[in-house]
């Protein structure tokens, strides 16, 4: 179902770390496929980074001439850089393959479905950006859901009082 995500091995390199993650998202939508995918940034973007000075909160993603965009990413400015800065809330372009491009944005122009980052992070020293397709949950599925995790969370309680 998800590419790219189960493939990763845990390196040794210390750079590797998560930046940043989109919970709101796993609540509000439900996740179709996800991808991994490069990001466009600028100096002082990659300072704030890695300050971590950054909210995925209402960012998504489009696809607009044929390329991917990140759209309402909110990186904060490095008070470091002064005239170098950036703008904080700027488009940002996403690096795919034209064919994982091609494949992705099928699955994205169905009716009901949207592309949304789930979290950024840092691999071998790149800043990556997870995206996934995903279809908006309605008011009873988030209870479902939430009735359901709570109900495993029950049963790990009582399994792991019985040890």
């Amino acid at each position: 179902m998800s590419r790219n995500s189960d493939a990763k091995k845990p390196s040794d390199n210390p750079n590797d770390k998560t930046i940043c993650s989109n919970r709101k998202a796993r609540h509000e939508y439900e996740i179709l496929d996800q991808i991994e995918c490069g990001i466009v940034l600028k100096g002082s973007e990659v300072k704030s980074l890695r300050d971590g000075k950054v909210s995925l909160d209402e960012s998504y993603a489009r696809i607009r001439d044929g390329e991917l965009w990140l759209v309402g990413c909110d990186i904060a400015v490095y008070p470091q850089a002064s005239l170098l800065n950036h703008e904080p809330k700027r488009t940002r372009k996403l690096l795919l393959h034209r064919r994982e491009l091609l494949k992705f944005a099928e699955q994205a122009d169905h009716k009901g479905l949207t592309l949304i980052p789930l979290s950024l992070y840092f691999l071998r020293g790149k800043v990556k950006v997870k995206v996934a397709v995903a279809r908006g949950k309605k008011l009873h599925d988030k209870r479902e859901s939430l009735k359901k995790s709570d109900a495993q969370r029950e049963i790990q309680q009582e399994m792991s009082r019985r040890r």
